[in-house]
Protein backbone atom coordinates (compact mmCIF):
# COMPACT_ATOMS: atom_id res chain seq x y z
CA UNK A 1 0.00 0.00 0.00
CA UNK A 2 1.38 3.40 -1.02
CA UNK A 3 2.09 5.86 1.78
CA UNK A 4 1.15 9.54 1.54
CA UNK A 5 2.36 12.15 3.99
CA UNK A 6 0.42 15.39 4.21
CA UNK A 7 2.09 18.52 5.56
CA UNK A 8 -0.92 20.34 6.99
CA UNK A 9 -4.13 19.69 8.87
CA UNK A 10 -6.70 22.15 7.46
CA UNK A 11 -9.65 21.55 5.16
CA UNK A 12 -7.49 20.87 2.08
CA UNK A 13 -5.27 18.46 4.01
CA UNK A 14 -8.26 16.61 5.44
CA UNK A 15 -10.13 16.48 2.13
CA UNK A 16 -7.15 15.04 0.30
CA UNK A 17 -6.34 12.77 3.22
CA UNK A 18 -9.85 11.33 3.11
CA UNK A 19 -9.55 10.96 -0.66
CA UNK A 20 -6.33 9.02 -0.46
CA UNK A 21 -7.81 6.77 2.24
CA UNK A 22 -10.86 6.18 0.04
CA UNK A 23 -8.59 5.13 -2.81
CA UNK A 24 -6.59 2.68 -0.71
CA UNK A 25 -3.55 4.70 0.32
CA UNK A 26 -2.03 4.82 3.79
CA UNK A 27 -2.08 8.43 4.97
CA UNK A 28 -0.46 10.59 7.63
CA UNK A 29 -1.81 14.07 8.40
CA UNK A 30 0.46 16.40 10.35
CA UNK A 31 0.23 19.35 12.67
CA UNK A 32 2.17 21.23 15.32
CA UNK A 33 -0.71 20.18 17.60
CA UNK A 34 -1.25 16.50 16.83
CA UNK A 35 -4.03 16.21 19.44
CA UNK A 36 -6.42 18.18 17.21
CA UNK A 37 -6.21 15.41 14.60
CA UNK A 38 -7.49 12.70 16.94
CA UNK A 39 -11.00 12.83 15.43
CA UNK A 40 -9.67 12.45 11.89
CA UNK A 41 -7.47 9.51 12.90
CA UNK A 42 -10.35 7.76 14.64
CA UNK A 43 -12.68 8.14 11.66
CA UNK A 44 -9.95 7.17 9.20
CA UNK A 45 -9.32 3.74 10.65
CA UNK A 46 -6.15 1.67 10.66
CA UNK A 47 -4.63 3.33 7.58
CA UNK A 48 -4.93 6.86 9.02
CA UNK A 49 -1.97 8.21 10.97
CA UNK A 50 -1.01 11.53 12.53
CA UNK A 51 2.29 13.15 13.40
CA UNK A 52 4.51 16.20 13.08
CA UNK A 53 5.47 17.81 9.77
CA UNK A 54 8.76 15.92 10.02
CA UNK A 55 6.95 12.64 10.67
CA UNK A 56 4.75 13.14 7.59
CA UNK A 57 7.74 13.99 5.39
CA UNK A 58 9.52 10.82 6.48
CA UNK A 59 6.37 8.69 6.22
CA UNK A 60 5.24 9.55 2.72
CA UNK A 61 6.60 8.10 -0.50
CA UNK A 62 4.49 10.93 -1.92
CA UNK A 63 4.05 14.11 0.11
CA UNK A 64 1.32 16.76 -0.11
CA UNK A 65 2.03 20.37 0.83
CA UNK A 66 -1.30 21.72 2.11
CA UNK A 67 -0.65 24.85 4.15
CA UNK A 68 -1.17 28.57 3.61
CA UNK A 69 1.04 29.88 0.84
CA UNK A 70 2.88 32.32 3.08
CA UNK A 71 3.73 29.44 5.44
CA UNK A 72 4.86 26.95 2.77
CA UNK A 73 8.63 27.50 2.95
CA UNK A 74 8.66 27.42 6.75
CA UNK A 75 6.59 24.23 6.76
CA UNK A 76 9.12 22.53 4.48
CA UNK A 77 11.98 23.70 6.68
CA UNK A 78 10.16 22.27 9.69
CA UNK A 79 9.49 19.00 7.87
CA UNK A 80 13.17 18.79 6.94
CA UNK A 81 14.13 19.20 3.28
CA UNK A 82 16.39 16.17 3.65
CA UNK A 83 13.27 14.08 4.31
CA UNK A 84 11.77 15.25 1.01
CA UNK A 85 14.87 14.78 -1.12
CA UNK A 86 13.96 13.41 -4.59
CA UNK A 87 10.37 12.75 -3.46
CA UNK A 88 7.27 13.87 -5.33
CA UNK A 89 5.75 16.77 -3.38
CA UNK A 90 2.33 17.87 -4.61
CA UNK A 91 2.13 21.63 -4.02
CA UNK A 92 -1.50 22.66 -3.47
CA UNK A 93 -0.63 26.16 -2.24
CA UNK A 94 -1.42 29.59 -3.64
CA UNK A 95 0.43 32.83 -2.83
CA UNK A 96 -2.60 34.55 -1.32
CA UNK A 97 -1.67 37.79 0.42
CA UNK A 98 -2.99 38.94 3.78
CA UNK A 99 -5.16 41.59 2.13
CA UNK A 100 -8.83 41.90 1.30
CA UNK A 101 -9.98 40.88 -2.19
CA UNK A 102 -10.71 43.69 -4.63
CA UNK A 103 -14.04 43.28 -6.49
CA UNK A 104 -13.87 39.58 -5.74
CA UNK A 105 -10.27 39.21 -6.92
CA UNK A 106 -7.77 37.77 -4.45
CA UNK A 107 -4.46 39.54 -3.99
CA UNK A 108 -1.19 37.62 -4.33
CA UNK A 109 2.23 38.31 -2.84
CA UNK A 110 3.92 37.18 -6.07
CA UNK A 111 3.96 38.99 -9.42
CA UNK A 112 3.39 38.01 -13.06
CA UNK A 113 7.02 36.98 -13.49
CA UNK A 114 7.24 34.59 -10.56
CA UNK A 115 5.17 31.94 -8.82
CA UNK A 116 5.19 30.39 -5.38
CA UNK A 117 6.10 27.05 -6.92
CA UNK A 118 9.20 28.59 -8.50
CA UNK A 119 10.21 30.22 -5.23
CA UNK A 120 9.90 26.88 -3.43
CA UNK A 121 11.73 24.99 -6.19
CA UNK A 122 14.61 27.47 -6.06
CA UNK A 123 14.84 27.29 -2.27
CA UNK A 124 14.58 23.49 -2.19
CA UNK A 125 16.15 22.28 -5.46
CA UNK A 126 16.31 18.59 -4.48
CA UNK A 127 12.53 18.33 -4.00
CA UNK A 128 10.38 17.27 -6.97
CA UNK A 129 7.52 19.75 -6.67
CA UNK A 130 4.40 19.36 -8.81
CA UNK A 131 1.69 22.02 -8.73
CA UNK A 132 -1.82 20.52 -8.49
CA UNK A 133 -5.14 20.86 -6.64
CA UNK A 134 -4.70 24.63 -6.30
CA UNK A 135 -7.41 25.69 -8.78
CA UNK A 136 -10.55 24.21 -7.21
CA UNK A 137 -12.25 24.17 -3.82
CA UNK A 138 -11.54 21.33 -1.42
CA UNK A 139 -15.07 19.93 -1.82
CA UNK A 140 -14.29 18.96 -5.42
CA UNK A 141 -10.71 17.74 -5.15
CA UNK A 142 -11.64 14.07 -4.98
CA UNK A 143 -14.26 12.42 -7.24
CA UNK A 144 -15.82 15.72 -8.42
CA UNK A 145 -19.47 15.27 -9.40
CA UNK A 146 -19.75 17.40 -12.53
CA UNK A 147 -21.52 16.54 -15.80
CA UNK A 148 -18.15 16.43 -17.55
CA UNK A 149 -14.75 15.40 -16.25
CA UNK A 150 -12.91 18.59 -15.18
CA UNK A 151 -9.30 19.43 -15.97
CA UNK A 152 -6.54 19.81 -13.41
CA UNK A 153 -3.57 21.77 -14.74
CA UNK A 154 -0.21 20.64 -13.39
CA UNK A 155 3.42 21.65 -13.85
CA UNK A 156 6.84 20.83 -12.48
CA UNK A 157 10.40 20.08 -13.51
CA UNK A 158 10.49 16.31 -12.98
CA UNK A 159 8.69 14.19 -15.56
CA UNK A 160 8.50 11.06 -13.40
CA UNK A 161 6.88 13.00 -10.57
CA UNK A 162 4.37 14.59 -12.95
CA UNK A 163 3.48 11.14 -14.29
CA UNK A 164 2.88 9.99 -10.72
CA UNK A 165 0.60 12.96 -10.05
CA UNK A 166 -1.17 12.38 -13.37
CA UNK A 167 -2.06 8.86 -12.23
CA UNK A 168 -3.36 10.14 -8.89
CA UNK A 169 -5.53 12.73 -10.62
CA UNK A 170 -7.03 10.11 -12.92
CA UNK A 171 -7.80 7.93 -9.90
CA UNK A 172 -9.44 10.94 -8.25
CA UNK A 173 -11.70 11.56 -11.26
CA UNK A 174 -9.77 14.30 -13.05
CA UNK A 175 -8.32 14.85 -16.49
CA UNK A 176 -4.73 15.98 -15.98
CA UNK A 177 -3.02 18.43 -18.33
CA UNK A 178 0.73 18.89 -18.04
CA UNK A 179 1.62 22.53 -18.71
CA UNK A 180 5.39 22.05 -18.55
CA UNK A 181 8.08 23.37 -16.22
CA UNK A 182 7.70 25.23 -12.94
CA UNK A 183 7.39 28.56 -14.78
CA UNK A 184 3.90 27.47 -15.89
CA UNK A 185 2.80 27.98 -12.30
CA UNK A 186 2.78 31.71 -13.12
CA UNK A 187 -0.39 30.92 -15.09
CA UNK A 188 -1.76 28.04 -13.01
CA UNK A 189 -1.66 29.72 -9.60
CA UNK A 190 -3.86 32.65 -10.74
CA UNK A 191 -6.56 30.12 -11.68
CA UNK A 192 -7.40 30.16 -7.98
CA UNK A 193 -8.23 33.85 -8.34
CA UNK A 194 -10.49 33.11 -11.28
CA UNK A 195 -12.13 30.15 -9.54
CA UNK A 196 -12.95 32.28 -6.48
CA UNK A 197 -14.52 35.27 -8.30
CA UNK A 198 -18.01 33.73 -8.81
CA UNK A 199 -17.99 32.70 -5.16
CA UNK A 200 -16.85 36.06 -3.89
CA UNK A 201 -19.33 38.02 -6.00
CA UNK A 202 -22.35 35.69 -6.25
CA UNK A 203 -21.86 32.89 -3.74
CA UNK A 204 -21.31 30.37 -6.54
CA UNK A 205 -18.68 27.83 -5.54
CA UNK A 206 -19.70 24.67 -7.46
CA UNK A 207 -17.57 24.79 -10.58
CA UNK A 208 -14.26 23.70 -12.07
CA UNK A 209 -12.18 24.28 -15.20
CA UNK A 210 -12.13 22.13 -18.31
CA UNK A 211 -9.75 22.30 -21.28
CA UNK A 212 -11.71 21.75 -24.50
CA UNK A 213 -9.59 20.48 -27.38
CA UNK A 214 -10.41 21.00 -31.04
Amino acid sequence: MKKVGIIGSGVVARSLGNGFLKHNYEVMLSSRDVAKLADWKEKGGSHAHVGSFEDAAKFGKIVILAVKGNAAANAIEEAGPQNLQWKTVIDTTNPIADAAPENGVLKYFTNNDESLLELLQTQFPEVHFVKAFNSVGNAFMVDPAFKEKPTMFICGNNDASKKEVHQILETFGWEAEDMGKDTAARAIEPLCMLWCIPGMLRGQWSHAFRLIKG
